[in-house]
């Protein structure tokens, strides 16, 4: 949450929020400044500028802005590994299998709606080559001000991953952006495994969202992304 000109970011969980100091402390793309850590509290110096975008929403901000954030992950990609471990593809698949149950058994989503997607995100479980990924790196995570980053928030969840996981995070709901943010990363990516992580994250992530009290079904949100998803299937 934000208050006055401070993040203040609580979390239970202290090995997460160690993740997240050291994570910043390595990452070479801008991150707020640590101003004290009181658990479970951490209080960072809030960012200039404004979120590139929010999840449901259009986004406002310019193209280049797009371009630029694509620019600042592929500068994050190209550091050296952190020293934990990341996700593996087993425990990714497990993640998925008990997603999709819980999704039909409870009547969240048709049936029909989860197998089309569990079916285009199983392209996202192949082999990859692990780069230093966010982890959770979510639009609103991203705060420009015109054409320039001014820092990345929210670096708990970073590890080694898949590369393609952190675009597709990025640009999950945002679709329409897509091709500035990979002409700004500088490199070629393969669409349909971009496509695969934003079924994936959205069936993996619609428990949480229903548990906490929000509506995974919002314009431009979860739903849509699945719905969109079933489509292209």
């Amino acid at each position: 949450m934000r208050v006055g000109d401070v993040f203040l970011k609580i979390d239970i969980d202290q090995g997460r929020t160690d993740i997240e100091i050291e994570a910043m402390a390595l990452a070479p793309i801008p991150t707020p400044q640590i101003l004290w850590r009181t658990p479970p509290v951490l209080a960072l110096a809030a960012l200039p500028g404004t979120a590139l975008g929010r999840l449901g929403e259009p986004s406002t901000s310019p193209s280049g802005a797009w371009a630029a954030a694509g620019a600042a992950v592929r500068k994050l990609h190209s550091a050296a590994l952190p020293p934990w471990r990341g996700r593996s593809l087993d425990e990714l698949a497990v993640e998925l299998d008990v997603a999709c149950a819980w999704l039909i058994s409870n009547g969240i989503l048709s049936a029909d709606m989860v197998t089309r997607n569990r079916r285009i995100a199983e392209a996202a479980l192949r082999p990859w080559a692990p780069v230093f990924t966010h982890g959770d790196l979510q639009v609103a995570h991203v705060f420009v001000a015109g054409d320039e980053i001014t820092g990345v928030i929210d670096w708990s969840e970073a590890a080694p991953g898949d590369a393609l996981y952190d675009l597709a995070t990025l640009t999950l709901g945002h679709e329409e952006r897509l091709g500035e943010v990979v002409a700004g990363y500088g490199t070629d990516v393969d669409l349909d495994v971009i496509r695969a992580w934003w079924s994936l994250r959205s069936l993996r992530g619609i428990r949480w969202l229903v548990e906490h009290g929000f509506d995974p079904n919002s314009p431009g949100c979860e739903g849509d992304v699945l719905r969109a998803g079933a489509m292209r299937d």
